[in-house]
């Protein structure tokens, strides 16, 4: 389906800054206007003055100063609105456009504004992926002014706090705000801390606002130019890099996030690269694809000395098991506050890392490619006989038409994991997950807010569980941009992923249907439909491929219905050929 309106063009740059135009100040709110005008007027100016340039709308009657200011806002140039009227779907939308600005170099601020009350705790699992990706997320919700609260006023509950200890700034604006410096002040310190440019640890920020009667503004607002930019706050600028030296036999480790700096890495030593998808450094020639299948060998994981761990791994209890031996130097590189030790066995963490001296141990690498190249001659052919989502995982993993690949968290991103080729250097995806806390909250939304923020198609592929948790996403309102974007759900009728954990053993089997497989049979053909969507059945893999061969242009679903009975088993000898395969190949 394709309804683009002619704001909506698929060369626009929406990440980018709007043209200034030299000169004169932005408009500034009249001492005539209403309090609550006033201050959403100048609350909008500040945010734009610190880089925000999308902000997500879920409308409602306590924050109208701030949607009529908005409005005016985008029609002067100044920056990109998307309403939504969901506030979940709202929430992740935003956390969509701030992984778009990756691309630029840094996740970029977008802010999220709702109403009061329930709006607000709506927001609550996009703000802890935000939290847990550092992600510059920008909540602001409006309140009842202070004399309302406590009083059983409708819409009113207590906001402050709300959001616990996740955002990394947070604020409570009282009613009648007046605009100039200290509002500015308060902006200041709230994208400060949201881009984390004092401390490295970017994150959510929480600006509560209060707005009391009246609420609609009696006189149109007219922003001048985009206001001039306000770099009030220096950065610390990068960590400094640590040495590393050879010696040690040495893995690499790239979890969700860690970016080409894992890759270099391996690259410059010539040590093995065991890189998830999402990593972003999953590419080149020391990256081994089905590591996850290697690491319980002796001769490989048993061997490795020394790990060094970059981004947030998630994936596999392998790589969980080897990051917690107090055999192996395990040296973790962390560039912004937080970092992975679960097992508590860190020897180092590093801001960053370099590589000293030359690769010497080419036996090390070798022998992990000779175990990759016997592993992918078993995957194969496995994969050719029958089809599920490893097929879907690979097909879509090798397909070319859209620049950013959004995979849902559970069993989907695992399948990738396992079967996905190391990608040619230039030639990879923008592959992306919510990975943060692994939920499968806000696929849907998420995927949204990337293909409005790159203004290019978007694939995204999940689970049909993933897909239905957040299936209200794909509403997009009459006035709304369309965006390309391309879903693949591979439909297996409920929880596939707990097959394969200890709750889909055997012995199990009475209990595990109902409170771990949670069959279910909606028509996703109707459901898409509803929503405006175009929708595909992808039965075969021939099929599959030509749906993924199609232009991905505005929102289609394809199903690619699959049987998980039998799943557990197929894994599990998976598992066990690659493991006589990789031994013959070592000998």
């Amino acid at each position: 389906m394709s309804d683009r309106r002619p704001d909506a063009r698929p060369d626009a740059r929406p990440d980018a800054r709007p043209a200034a135009r030299p000169a004169a100040r932005p408009a500034a709110a009249s001492t005539a206007d209403e309090p609550a005008t006033a201050t959403a007027r100048a609350l909008v100016t500040a945010l734009v003055a610190q880089g925000v340039r999308h902000v997500v709308l879920a409308p409602g009657s306590r924050s109208a100063p701030l949607a009529y200011a908005l409005q005016e806002a985008e029609r002067a140039g100044w920056l990109r609105l998307h309403v939504r009227v969901d506030e979940r779907a709202a929430g992740f939308v935003a956390v969509g456009l701030s992984r778009a600005g990756e691309a630029l170099g840094a996740p970029a601020p977008v802010a999220v504004v709702t109403t009061s009350g329930t709006a607000v705790a709506n927001l609550h699992p996009a703000v802890l992926e935000a939290a847990h990706s550092g992600l510059p997320l920008v909540i602001v919700s409006a309140d009842r002014p202070h004399e309302m609260r406590g009083t059983g006023a409708n819409q009113t509950t207590d906001q402050v706090g709300i959001f616990g200890s996740a955002p990394r700034f947070a604020v409570d604006l009282p009613a009648g705000a007046p605009p100039g410096p200290g509002l500015d002040q308060v902006v200041t310190r709230a994208l400060a801390a949201a881009r984390g440019l004092r401390t490295n640890d970017p994150g959510p920020v929480h600006l509560n606002v209060g707005l009391r009667d009246p609420l609609a503004p009696s006189s149109r607002w007219v922003p001048g130019p985009v206001p001039a930019a306000r770099d009030v706050v220096a950065p610390v600028g990068p960590p400094r890099a640590e040495t590393l030296l050879p010696g040690p036999r040495t893995v690499v480790v790239a979890g969700d996030g860690a970016g080409p700096a894992a890759r270099e890495l391996a690259e410059r030593a010539g040590w093995p690269l065991l890189a998830e998808p999402t990593s972003g450094s999953r590419s080149g020639p020391t990256a081994i694809g089905p590591y996850r299948l290697l690491l319980a060998d002796p001769a490989l994981g048993g061997a490795a000395e020394r790990v060094v761990v970059l981004g947030h791994p998630t994936l596999s209890r392998p790589v969980s098991t080897l990051l917690a031996r107090r055999d192996v130097e395990v040296v973790v590189v962390a560039p912004r506050g937080p970092w992975t030790d679960v097992a508590g066995v860190a020897s180092r963490v590093a801001g960053a890392v370099a590589f000293a001296g030359e690769a010497t141990d080419a036996t090390w690498l070798e022998r992990w490619r000779r175990a990759a190249d016997a592993a992918e001659d078993v995957i194969g052919r496995a994969l050719a006989d029958g089809f599920d989502g490893l097929h879907v995982a690979r097909a879509v993993a090798g397909a070319d038409g859209a620049g950013t690949l959004v995979v849902g968290s559970s069993n989907t991103v695992r399948d990738l994991d396992l079967v996905a080729l190391p990608w040619q250097p230039g030639e990879a995806p923008r592959t992306v997950a919510n990975r943060g806390l692994a939920g499968i909250d806000g696929t849907v939304a998420t995927a949204t807010g990337l293909a409005l923020g790159t203004g290019g198609p978007v694939r995204a592929v999940m689970g049909d569980l993933t897909f239905l948790h957040d299936a209200g996403a794909l509403a997009r309102g009459r006035l709304e941009r369309e965006v390309d974007l391309q879903i693949v759900v591979v439909n297996d009728s409920g929880g596939g992923i707990f097959a394969t954990l200890e709750h889909g053993a055997p012995g199990r089997a009475g209990e595990f249907e109902r409170i771990f497989g949670t069959p279910q049979d909606v028509d996703l053909a109707a459901l898409a439909a509803a929503y405006g969507a175009r929708h595909g059945l992808a039965r075969t893999p021939a099929e599959l491929d030509a749906a993924l061969r199609a232009p991905v242009r505005g929102r289609s679903v394809v199903e690619v219905p699959v049987d998980r009975r039998g799943l557990r088993d197929r894994r599990a000898a998976l598992t066990s050929d690659v493991r006589h395969a990789v031994r013959s190949a070592l000998g």
